[in-house]
């Protein structure tokens, strides 16, 4: 039988410089911990029963909801990081179930219809605190979840919280929390969460622009990532299923960069001589990433993505449209804030009309979303 001084012991198997469950900085609220879980593997869980993880399924990344059933939501974009990102943990011995929990939580404070809702509720709360969705990520675990009757949220790790305040990507950028240390770079299982972040968006965006038709693949032919790997699948199989092909490409693609990171770190990591978690906070340039020539490589990639994908005319149709939407309730909530359900009016006298409202909105998934939408403004629509 292995207790949870048994699975920390084993954890000693992990590379020196692997953040260890019993070096965490703890909880904000002090409890027992399991007998029979890491701290790390507890919070893990938590994220999993959380409300606002379950609503991940029903809120999107480029296509709203109702585009279609193939499209990668939330739920599934967070559970591909979770895989890529357990990967690249395991190959550099990091605390693995610190990563995975780190990946779970990382899109808890997004709101419905992607980056478009997340851009309307900044605009709204400019002069309201604003809004970003690694703020609202913590605010979901340390307020809004409301799961135990001795604290409010989750009650989160120190380490799980800070990744998610300080999750950085090219769409992501940190706010400084003076809740959390200050240090020029954060631990390697957050840094490898973010990279894994960006790998399974640019990687799956790609894979549904395509399936939708928004991308065509013959549009690729000058994108050497992707062109040097349909050769190659093509020749091994001359008469491969397109649907097949293009799974293998994105497959092929995403291997490529997880092993690109796995090499470059492990030799980051000899040259800066990283022997534990504090050594590599304090260099001012994060030590997992991509090497130069990956780099060099992704980034016409992502320009094209950029171009014919997130601006297409139809996206930016729906990202314009969904914007709308968000403007719309927010105001009309804001108007007649006794129009909100009761248990959330009740946070109206303590949080202020516009963050309640915000807070609100940011956890609708994208159908409810829309149905509240339909209630307010379609006449014969029942309330």
């Amino acid at each position: 039988m292995l207790k949870r001084r048994d699975l920390e012991k084993m954890e000693n198997l992990l590379a020196p410089y692997a953040k260890k469950s019993r070096t965490t900085k703890g909880r904000v609220y002090k409890e027992k911990e399991h007998d029979y879980r890491s701290c790390y593997q507890r919070d893990k869980d938590r994220i999993i029963y959380s409300t606002a993880f379950r609503r991940l399924e029903y809120k999107t990344q480029v296509f709203v909801n109702h585009e279609g059933d193939y499209y990668r939501t939330r739920l599934t974009h967070t559970l591909e990081v979770s895989q890529i990102a357990a990967s690249i943990a395991r190959a550099l011995n990091l605390n693995e179930d610190l990563v995975e929990a780190l990946s779970l939580a990382h899109d808890l404070g997004h709101t419905p219809f992607g980056h478009s809702g997340e851009d309307a509720l900044h605009d709204l709360m400019k002069d309201s605190g604003g809004f970003d969705h690694n703020t609202q990520g913590l605010r979901v675990v340390d307020i809004l979840e409301q799961r135990y009757p001795d604290f409010p949220g989750l009650n989160l790790t120190y380490e799980v919280r800070e990744g998610i305040i300080k999750h950085s990507t090219a769409f992501d950028r940190p706010r400084p929390s003076d809740s959390f240390e200050p240090s020029p770079s954060p631990i390697l299982e957050i840094q490898v969460v973010d990279l894994a972040d960006e790998i399974a968006y640019d990687n799956h965006d790609l894979d549904d622009g395509i399936t939708s038709g928004l991308i065509k693949e013959s549009d690729l032919k000058r994108i050497e990532l992707w062109s040097d790997k349909k050769r190659r699948i093509e020749k091994e199989h001359p008469h491969i299923n397109e649907e097949i092909r293009k799974y293998q490409i994105i497959r092929s693609l995403i291997n490529e960069q997880v092993t690109d990171i796995i090499a470059e770190t492990e030799a980051n990591i000899k040259r800066f001589k990283i022997r534990n978690s504090h050594d590599a906070v304090k260099l001012p340039d994060r030590i997992v990433s991509f090497s130069e020539d990956m780099l060099k490589h992704r980034r016409p990639m992502r320009e094209f993505l950029t171009k014919n994908l997130y601006h297409h005319y139809r996206v930016v149709r729906m990202a314009n449209k969904a914007y709308r939407f968000i403007e719309s309730l927010f105001n009309i909530y804001l108007d007649k804030p006794e129009q909100l359900p009761p248990n959330t009016q009740s946070r109206l006298k303590h949080d202020g009309d516009r963050r309640v409202i915000c807070d609100y909105i940011a956890g609708m998934t994208d159908r409810y979303a829309l149905d509240e939408y339909k209630k307010f403004f379609e006449p014969y629509e029942r309330v």
